[in-house]
């Protein structure tokens, strides 16, 4: 990861922990159901974002150098890898 996308990755998290920790504070205190998934929906979307974020830094960043650096059939492989972990 490069460190120019570091720091939102990092805040993002941060982010995504303090929500998860407000949800286990509804489910303790006997949140309905309902607001209780609207709230894990949240961290998923969120989630989502953050994966986003870091494979834009992904393609921006280390494919455009493996290019530079191995065979395109090599960096195509690895990213390839990348999209199928993330998807």
């Amino acid at each position: 990861m490069s460190s120019h996308k570091l720091p939102e990755v990092i805040s993002r998290l941060s982010k995504i922990e303090g929500h998860v920790r407000g949800i286990k504070k509804m489910a303790e205190e006997g949140r309905s159901c309902e607001d209780l998934l609207l709230q894990v929906s949240a961290v998923k979307s969120a989630i989502n974002n953050v994966g986003r974020v870091i494979l834009e830094d992904y393609l921006e960043d280390c494919v455009v150098e493996g290019v530079r650096k191995q065979s395109d059939q090599e960096t195509v492989e690895h990213l390839k890898k990348a999209l199928k972990n993330f998807i």
